[in-house]
């Protein structure tokens, strides 16, 4: 495909417009964020070379991401009313070129975007994670918690444990059980314990006045003791729940990880399902907003560029607003997260396709 003029014209004050917009917020954010956090760094003696480039430096490519297809659809509103002002895009039309031959710059910029979109958020941005998420837990806060009380999970396809609680400082698990369940039903293994704790040095865990019924069939055997080693496919991390930890895993990290977790049955399973599609339907996000946009302002009003962005800039709230009420309903409620993740972006490219419909050709 071979551009014409026109295309690098407007793929020019495309990406121009929107790395402009980018780096003015970034540092406004930038300045916000230290006035904010000033404090911790002198009161916990954060060196200034860590704060520049463990922090700082790892957090612009996930800021500028974060925020990447609401910055794309203002880039696009505000250029393109420009030239609808200045009555350029009549001239285009009247020039024999049609408005879908309009929208091929505007969809290849979208696209390159739509694509280091993605690549940052499965790729990049991870890895820039370790770092700064290292250094928020150093400096600002504690991203780790226990999972306080009643702890089930699973470890291996029919075997299952139980903690009512753990301590995260000694490594122990109160009221440690562990279950094996064959063909789904017919419980054949318990063994029940007044605590279970982690053994670093030789990476086995000690339980302490257990009991262990053992049952075949009809038969059924029972043996208890004071203390018994065992080794086990758990971990005292496994205990713990950091909802950071997915944001420093990539594309295939994440997938791995949450097979994973199925398979515990963990609680949190819908959070990282959502990071999971977010990380595709954003960098869509991008595409559909630019339809959007460019459906928009491409007609000259009397308002100009500020009815417009205004506009926008209501749209643009809107689909954030709606991205976060449908998430909450996958991550708090029953709502599968592929469809509350891509909802807004299947409502918002109809209304695209509409105003590309009615848009002046």
């Amino acid at each position: 495909m071979i551009l014409k003029r026109l295309d690098t014209y407007i793929i020019k004050k495309f990406l121009g417009t929107f790395f402009y917009a980018i780096a003015l917020i970034i540092i406004i954010v930038i300045i916000f964020d230290i006035s904010e956090k000033i404090d911790d760094f002198i009161e916990k003696g954060a060196p200034l070379f860590d704060i520049i480039f463990k922090y700082y430096l790892n957090f612009i490519p996930y800021f500028a991401n974060l925020f990447s297809p609401l910055f794309t659809f203002i880039a696009v509103i505000y250029f393109t009313s420009q030239m609808a002002s200045r009555t350029e895009i009549v001239a285009i039309l009247s020039s024999g070129i049609s408005f879908k031959r309009m929208l091929r710059p505007y969809f290849i910029s979208a696209i390159f975007l739509a694509l280091l979109s993605f690549m940052l958020s499965n790729f990049i941005i991870p890895i820039a994670n370790e770092k700064r998420l290292e250094f928020e837990m150093m400096y600002i806060r504690n991203a780790t918690q226990s999972k306080e009380m009643d702890i089930h999970m699973q470890i291996k396809p029919g075997i299952f444990v139980y903690a009512e609680h753990f301590n995260v400082d000694a490594g122990l698990a109160i009221h440690f059980s562990i279950e094996k369940i064959k063909d789904k039903k017919d419980l054949v293994y318990k063994l029940t314990s007044d605590n279970a704790q982690y053994d670093s040095t030789r990476r086995l865990w000690k339980i302490r006045n257990y009991f262990v019924r053992t049952i075949n069939g009809t038969k059924e055997t029972i043996k208890n003791g004071t203390e018994l080693d065992t080794v086990l496919g758990l971990k005292p991390a496994d205990f713990m729940e950091n909802l950071h930890n997915m944001e420093t895993m990539n594309w295939f990290r994440l997938n791995e990880f949450i097979d994973e977790e199925k398979l515990k049955g963990t609680d949190n399973l819908s959070y990282y399902q959502v990071e999971k599609q977010k990380r595709i339907a954003f960098p869509f996000a991008t595409v559909v907003l630019t339809l959007i946009g460019v459906s928009l302002s491409s007609r000259k009003v009397r308002g100009g560029i500020g009815l417009h962005l205004g506009i926008g800039l209501t749209l643009s709230f809107a689909f954030i607003l709606f991205m976060q009420i449908t998430t909450t309903f996958a991550t708090a409620g029953s709502l599968p997260a592929v469809v509350a993740v891509w909802i807004p972006n299947l409502i918002f490219g109809a209304l695209g396709l509409y105003l590309l419909r009615i848009a002046p050709k």
